[in-house]
């Protein structure tokens, strides 16, 4: 198992460590409920250190780009950040990733840590004009401060106006007295909030700083089990959960992040168009339990005959709604919000109804 740079450091505060996409990372510090809860009415500081980061340069750096994901990453501007999607040639989602643009030339993919060696060995295959890639997933750590008193934790730490940068967009600035540090304005939980790259040499002086700020509003460090349950609340798709190589950007609910017309050749053009004007068979949608009980993935979802019409991918019971929340993909039949289905549990049918993503609406 592989380990995060600050692996000691959350030793150091009881962190419980558990195997995660070959690393060991920590799962909880004190208790989920209490983490999910510090990021959705104060702050939390995840480290992240497990993501991919892959450094696209040079000419031919778009067209790579282009050929191999689903968004239209032509639009970007210098300083922009993008949700798309890693494409094979049938359509189905490699990974979900960001995409950096430095330059018209330079741009950082950022990729999940289970999908690394996969990410890496698919775009080196198909870079055919010897575009200049670098794969720094060791090199960096990553830090996500959220919460709705982020930017308060942040702003004494560098001499940039946080709040000048809008949602999906980086600086490259001086942070906590190290250069160079990637400030973006992203996240995975719905509650605000700024991701920090930094090189491992920097990782501990960064962590410590951001601690030491925080301690006016009681920042927490958080594990991976909140991060989930954040996710959840927002409908924020899971890789190998919720999307995987077998799943089309459209059936999960990922068609605003794909552009089948745009310019260039995408690997995966033609099958997205006829994804697009077919239609897909089965949609990934959000349910709410209104019996009392947890999703958990691969749970079969039924109707109200007891006919199988899909299966659970991700489900929890939600600490800011204090109810059982899923997702999970149905027939096209049972996709419209309002629709009453049931989760099959230990051979009972629990009665949910299909909600409109996200659960939670923060503030």
């Amino acid at each position: 198992m592989k380990r995060v740079t600050l692996h000691d450091t959350h030793l150091a505060l009881g962190a419980k460590m558990v195997p995660f996409a070959g690393y060991e990372m920590p799962v909880r510090y004190s208790s989920g409920v209490t983490e999910h809860l510090a990021v959705r009415e104060s702050v939390g500081i995840f480290d992240v250190s497990h993501m991919g980061e892959f450094f696209v340069e040079g000419p031919g750096s778009l067209e790579l780009i282009q050929r191999l994901t689903a968004n239209d990453a032509s639009t970007l501007h210098n300083g922009k950040v993008q949700y798309s999607a890693l494409l094979n040639e049938r359509g189905g989602i490699v990974d979900d990733l960001l995409i950096y643009r430095f330059d018209p030339d330079h741009y950082l993919l950022v990729v999940n840590a289970s999908n690394i060696e996969k990410d890496w060995a698919w775009i080196t295959q198909h870079n055919t004009q010897g575009v200049k890639l670098h794969n720094a997933s060791d090199d960096y750590s990553l830090f996500a401060v959220q919460g709705p008193k982020a930017t308060a934790t942040l702003q004494p730490l560098t001499d940039v106006d946080l709040d000048s940068i809008a949602y999906y967009s980086f600086k490259v600035a001086p942070f906590a007295g190290v250069a160079d540090v990637i400030i973006s304005a992203t996240g995975y939980t719905g509650a605000g909030g700024f991701e920090i790259y930094v090189r491992n040499k920097d990782a501990k002086a960064v962590w410590d700083k951001i601690m030491e700020v925080g301690l006016a509003f009681a920042i927490q460090p958080i594990g991976l089990g909140a991060r989930d349950t954040l996710r959840m609340e927002m409908g924020y798709c899971l890789y190998g959960n919720d999307i995987s190589d077998e799943t089309n950007p459209y059936e999960a609910g990922l068609g605003w992040i794909t552009k089948p017309n745009k310019e260039g050749d995408c690997i995966a053009g033609e099958h997205l168009r006829t994804f697009k004007t077919a239609g897909t068979v089965r949609k990934l949608v959000g349910f709410t339990m209104l019996d009392r009980g947890i999703p958990r993935s691969h749970y079969p979802l039924v109707n109200a005959a007891g006919e199988v019409i899909g299966e659970v991918t991700s489900g929890t019971q939600s600490p800011s709604l204090n109810v059982g929340i899923g997702m999970g993909y149905v027939q096209k039949a049972y996709a419209t919000p309002g629709t009453e289905i049931f989760v099959q549990i230990r051979d009972r049918n629990l009665k949910a109804q299909v909600t409109k993503f996200p659960f939670y609406q923060p503030a």
